[in-house]
């Protein structure tokens, strides 16, 4: 049997090689993990049980496999949370085997487009390699923060364009900018709506002598994931070479504009949290200097790797890196990435409230930009601990953390928390002071009507 597989794992390499997007049917008798296996009743909730690719999986599961330009993001949301998890993680597994994947589409600088966040609302727009001539053009840049944010799927799907739409609305009023200008009846009274209630807060903040955090900065938003056009370009991404064009730009934009580094922060989402990590560390290669911090969002499988070499994202590719995980065994990678990685409801599949793989993903720009929202810093309080049972039994040790904007850059390892389905979805517990490494957190428990209360709340 083994034989056989073996055989016929140097035949499809042939076969994939002359036509990379011929059906995965071709790579019968690949190895793959044993999702129809003894495990694949569910996937452990541990940090400490990494899934190897090494066992086999019968003949029938991979021919079942769609072929490449069938796979989209539409599909991945038309199924089932745990049958997207499913799919994708065959495919993963199958790519890292047998090397399916070559990290061969790289983008134009001039095919990849973004926008300023203007102080009027307006979105001034730029390819990535006229970023530098346009920041030229801006008054008082990079005075105070600077947040770059990648996009790492198109937002011609829903789900990617609410949270990123979310995101950037967040930074909007951290950074006291106007709210971009619509011609959509429905949107404006939307955004009416949300600005008086985000006055009302502010005005029951100062009334309770709480100080409003805003503060002026710059947002600048890459839309990367506008490159990418299907399920083949996503997973041959080159990464590496990604990475290294833009830590050309931020090079040349600290020289050029004269940005500090130590305002730059990168946020990437998907497979741009591993383009932003090797920015920063082509960033460092090129100055001997390290970006302030750098966030990722859900950072996505890596399935193009190239040979005899790391990539992707890691802790050291700036002064502080820190990670959500909403899809850890979906589009995500549970991998420990960061100096402090989160895992909201432990790694799994998804999160509550997200019905797909596409947007379970997206819960972490969402509950990043949650966090942005000035007086919502320290929405998303977390504890360390090496497994969610851990965590759920009240086991968590170290120092209270809060996920999101306000994280600690001392903080190091993993931590995890509870949300909830619906926005907002962050517990809102106040900070409490422990007196020893494993204290009990009692304020995490809220009564189930409290809970549902907040559940059913909407921004």
């Amino acid at each position: 049997m083994q034989y056989n597989l073996v055989r016929c794992l140097k035949q499809s390499n042939l076969e994939v090689t002359m036509n990379p997007l011929r059906s995965l049917c071709l790579l019968a008798c690949l190895v793959a993990v044993a999702m129809a296996g003894p495990h694949s009743g569910g996937r452990s909730n541990s940090l400490d049980n990494v899934q190897q690719p090494s066992n086999w999986v019968s003949p029938r599961e991979i021919e079942d496999l769609p072929a490449l330009n069938q796979v989209s993001l539409k599909k991945l949301q038309e199924m089932s949370l745990e049958e997207g998890a499913t799919l994708l993680d065959k495919l993963y597994h199958l790519s890292q085997f047998n090397r399916v994947f070559k990290p061969d589409y790289t983008p134009e600088p001039s095919q990849i487009k973004g926008y300023i966040v203007g102080e009027r609302g307006q979105k001034i727009e730029f390819n990535l390699n006229s970023l530098v001539e346009t920041v030229k053009r801006q008054q008082k840049f990079g005075d105070d923060e600077v947040t770059i944010f990648i996009q790492g799927l198109p937002q011609s799907n829903s789900q990617v364009h609410k949270a990123t739409r979310k995101l950037v609305n967040a930074y909007q009023q951290r950074y006291n900018l106007q709210p971009y200008p619509t011609t959509d009846s429905s949107s404006e009274e939307q955004q009416q709506k949300s600005s008086s209630e985000e006055q009302q807060q502010s005005h029951g903040r100062k009334q309770n002598g709480e100080q409003d955090d805003a503060k002026t900065g710059d947002l600048i938003v890459i839309q990367l994931g506008d490159a990418i056009e299907n399920f083949e370009q996503y997973a041959t991404l080159n990464i590496e070479r990604l990475g290294e064009i833009l830590g050309n730009c931020l090079v040349e934009l600290t020289n050029a504009v004269n940005v500090p580094q130590e305002i730059i922060h990168l946020i990437g989402s998907g497979p741009a949290a591993h383009v932003a990590g090797v920015a920063g560390r082509q960033y460092t290669r090129q100055t001997g200097h390290k970006l302030r911090r750098i966030t990722a969002l859900d950072a996505s499988k890596i399935y193009g790797k190239p040979e005899q070499k790391l990539t992707g994202l890691a802790r050291g590719d700036a002064d502080f890196v820190d990670a959500i995980h909403t899809s850890a065994y979906g589009m995500g990678t549970g991998e420990r990435l960061a100096n402090v990685d989160f895992y909201p409801n432990g790694p799994s599949t998804g999160v509550p409230g997200a019905d797909n793989v596409v947007e379970a993903a997206m819960r972490a720009t969402r509950y990043f930009a949650e966090s942005v929202r000035p007086g919502n810093e320290r929405n998303f309080p977390a504890v360390a601990a090496s497994s969610y049972q851990e965590y759920k039994q009240n086991k968590g040790y170290g120092k209270r953390a809060y996920m999101g904007i306000a994280t600690d850059f001392d903080l190091q390892g993993d931590y995890m928390l509870q949300v909830n389905s619906k926005s907002p979805f962050g517990r809102s517990t106040p900070a409490q002071t422990q007196s020893g490494y494993h204290q009990v957190h009692q304020p995490w428990r809220q009564s189930s009507a409290s809970a549902a209360g907040q559940a059913n709340r909407h921004h």
